[in-house]
Parts: structure tokens; sequence; C-alpha cells
């Protein structure tokens, strides 16, 4: 397929919580006629609807599916799904002013959760017989609950662009009723097939029904993995996403709005290092996706549109600039052994635990007798992981504390002493730095500091590095 002058655009959930203003902005603005067209729109959930599918993303409260896998009778789920329906209704009832298309919406959702009723009900009835075990069909439950949020928010999407005059056009990848098996490109293929991007204005579901089973492997990253992939397949001029700030140097929050500066312009490379910090711009196999199709990636604030954001792409930077500062709370997992030097096998081991037990790594550091992990993960996690070790070697000291990890990053640092820099930085705000580490390629160098430092490390490094300020002298106790 040749380059065309299309975009394929996305929409996360929390800003399609404003989708009325997006319409204003994003979708319509001032627009007219041909303008309107030559874009596909990839939309998430409503803000908190997978949640309430799935289990909450950061208080781990049990949704639908949490409660369907742990319930010992039916109320739990049950109950949870009737929340969904309350929760979508509600959603789009603040959305649609037209009744005609509440009572679409309406009649949508009933028919999306009573049917995602009666497989629930159906998988329970079949597995009370002892030749088929819930556990092997819980992932494909997961998909089926995940893309009923994505269903329900484009469709909505749909109806309220209809109404605003534009030749919107519901595509579902969710592969609702469908006895078909497809892969995801087969299942991007279908949904857009006809689709004439001249006239119609398609809005597309995040989640993407496949035989890969994109929620095997992305779970709840799949919205941009559909999204690179629509992308890459239609060979778009630029693939945008759309999210409620722009990506700045750091959070405005923290260090302030009048300190920060939007970066304009990055590559997939330091888009790699903020995604390794949980910082995402793009999840890292979209990110690659796209890079590999050659489609430039552009990141803006979907309520700015006159903005044009930052570029993502293969481009290494002009000057040497730290870019951005970020950072990540990390447990240190430290296996120390006497007897390493010169052994070989003990890094392996430790990563084969790790993986086992599905911990995060974000950076390491070794020497003759010591391998320390900096991993993403609850200390729960890591003393399971430190258990293992500790069996496999019995005379080793396994250990794991708490730390904060703050990095500057940026597509060259050479010559810009960040190590040195940072160092006196940290010191002179009262920051103890307890390791540093800055690779050869030069993008990013990695401090580890206390637990509780992040934050003010953060803020003393952006201040030196990118603001060429003085450290503010630390407050001293009276």
């Amino acid at each position: 397929m040749t380059r065309t002058d299309h975009t394929v655009e996305k929409i996360g959930g929390t800003s399609m919580n404003r989708v009325r203003e997006l319409v204003d902005t994003l979708f319509i603005g001032d627009r007219e006629g041909d303008a309107l067209y030559h874009r596909i729109f990839v939309v998430s959930a409503f803000g908190g609807i997978t949640d309430l599918l799935l289990e909450h993303k950061k208080s781990a409260k049990p949704g639908v599916y949490a409660s369907f896998a742990n319930d010992d009778d039916d109320h739990g789920w049950l109950d949870a799904l009737t929340e969904v329906s309350h929760a979508m209704r509600a959603a789009h009832g603040e959305i649609l002013e037209h009744s005609g298309d509440r009572n679409m919406a309406d009649e949508f959702v009933r028919e999306r959760i009573e049917g995602a009723r009666s497989c629930l009900f159906d998988l329970q009835r079949l597995c009370s017989y002892g030749h088929f075990r819930l556990a092997d069909h819980m992932l494909v439950i997961r998909e089926l609950l995940s893309g009923l949020g994505e269903a329900h928010s484009a469709f909505v999407t749909t109806l309220l662009l209809q109404r605003a005059g534009v030749n919107a056009r519901f595509v579902d990848l969710s592969g609702w009723r469908d006895e078909s098996e497809h892969t995801l490109d087969q299942r991007i293929a279908q949904g857009l097939n006809d689709v004439d991007l001249a006239t119609e204005l398609p809005i597309i579901t995040g989640y993407a029904q496949c035989s890969e089973g994109l929620m095997r492997e992305f779970d709840r990253g799949y919205s941009e993995v559909t999204f690179a992939r629509i992308a890459a397949y239609t060979q778009a001029r630029e693939a945008i996403i759309h999210k409620e700030f722009h990506l700045s140097s750091a959070d405005p929050k923290l260090v302030g709005a009048d300190a920060v500066r939007k970066l304009g312009h990055t590559n997939y490379d330091v888009a790699d290092q903020l995604s390794n910090l949980g910082m995402e711009a793009i999840h890292p196999k979209a990110a690659k996706t796209l890079r590999q199709a050659e489609v430039p990636l552009r990141v803006t604030n979907a309520f700015e549109p006159r903005d044009p954001g930052t570029l993502i792409d293969d481009q290494p930077g002009e000057t040497p600039d730290v870019e951005i500062v970020t950072g990540l709370k990390v447990v240190a997992l430290e296996l120390f052994e006497q007897d390493m030097v010169g052994v070989k096998g003990y890094d392996a081991a430790i990563l084969e635990a790790l993986k086992r037990h599905n911990v995060w790594i974000v950076s390491k550091t070794s020497n003759a007798n010591t391998i320390t992990h900096y991993v993403h993960a609850s200390l729960k996690s890591v003393r399971r992981v430190a258990k293992d070790l500790e069996a496999l070697y019995p005379s080793a000291n396994v250990s794991a504390r708490t730390l904060s990890l703050v990095s500057p990053i940026g597509r060259d640092l050479t010559g810009l002493r960040v190590l040195s820099r940072g160092l006196t930085a940290l010191e002179e705000a009262g920051i103890e730095v307890i390791a540093a580490n800055q690779g050869p390629r030069s993008v990013d160098v990695q401090f580890l500091v206390g637990a509780k430092d992040m934050e003010a490390g953060i803020t003393a490094l952006h201040r030196v590095l990118i603001e060429g300020k003085a450290v503010d002298a630390p407050q001293k106790a009276a």
C-alpha cells in the first residue's frame, strides 16, 4: 500500500470524557467540507469504564473480570456488570443531547451487556462439567469484557458526530458475534475495506479481537498497539496521539508550569527511555511498529488544536540537550555472593527468576561479586524472587529495598557533563545519591536516590540541567 495523505489519530480515555469539547476543537473546530475527512480516529473507552470491566488500574479494586474469576457465586460479577451498565448510560447521557441518540446508545449498551452476561453464564455452566476448566478461558473473557468499553465509546462518538453533521462511521474491531478468526491486520482490513476516507470519518475501537490475542502480551496497552498497526497498515502520513497535556520537560505540577518547556521534537530513542521509566509517550511495541513502517508520531494536547505538539521520529538531535527529567519508584534487588568471581550463571538465574514472577527490569549494575537489578514491582513480588534466589544460592546474601530512580534524558547528551552536574545539583539540594549510571550512548543518566527523594530530585535536576538555574538550598529543620 502506498503512502497516503491521511492521519491516524488516537484519543485516550480521560480525554474521551470531554468528547463534547473535542467536537469543537479536534473533530470539527474550524474545519468544513473535505477538511473534515482524510483522518481515522481510534478511541479508548470512556475514563473509568475499563476499570469497572476489569479491575481498577491503581487500586486493583475488582471489576467484572476480577469478580468473575474470584467469586464462588454469581452475585459479585453480576452486580459489577450492572454497575458497568449504569456507568455507560451515565457517560453517554452527559454527552448525547438528542433523545433519539440516547435511546440508540441505551439499546447498544443493553445488547452488549446482556450478551456478555449470557456468555459468562454459559461459560460457568460449561465449566461445571469436569472436562472444562474456567482458567483456560479467562484470557478470552478478559478480552471480551475489555472490548465492550471501546465499542461503547466509539458508537457514542459516532452518534455525536453524525448529529453535528459529520459523516462519521462506527468501525467495530472487537469481533462481537463474529465467528471467523482473523489476524490483527486481517481484522483491520475487514473493518476498513469499504471505507472512503475522502468522504467518511471512521471512529474505530481501540480494542481489536484477533488471533494474536492482544491482551496476552499487552494487557491494557492494547489500544496503542491497535492504533499503530492501523497507521502502519494504511501507510498513514502521520500517527497522532491526543493527550490532555503536552509532552513536556517534566511534570508541570511538580516543577511549575512556568518552568517546563514543551519538547517540540524528539525521537523514538527518547520515547523508549520514557517507556522504560513508566512515562509512556507511546507503548514501546507500538513505537516499534511505527518506526519500522516509517510513520512519524506526533503527541499533541487535544484541547489546543492549533499547537503542533511534539513530533517523534528517527532524527537525531541537532545539538546536545537535556530534553526531559522524569523518575520512577523502584526496588533494588541485590545479590551478593563472595564466590561469584569468575563463575558464570548467576545473572541468568536472576533473570529467569525475575521473568518467572513477571517483574519489570528498569536497570541493572554489577561488579565482581554483586549483581543489582532495579525493578518496578511490589516488594511482595520482589520478595518472592529473593526467596527463589536464596534457595538456589544458600550462601548468597539477597536483599531488597525501595528507592527512587531519577533520570535526565535527551537525544544526545554528549559533552553536557550531565553526570557530574547532576551529582552536584542533587548534593546541593541535600539529596544523597546511592548510585549513578551513565551508558556510552549518551541518551540518559540514572541517579538512584532515597524512596522519598524522587520529586525533590526531579525538581533539582530540572532546575540545573534544563532551566539553567542554581539549586535552591534545602530547608533546615528548626
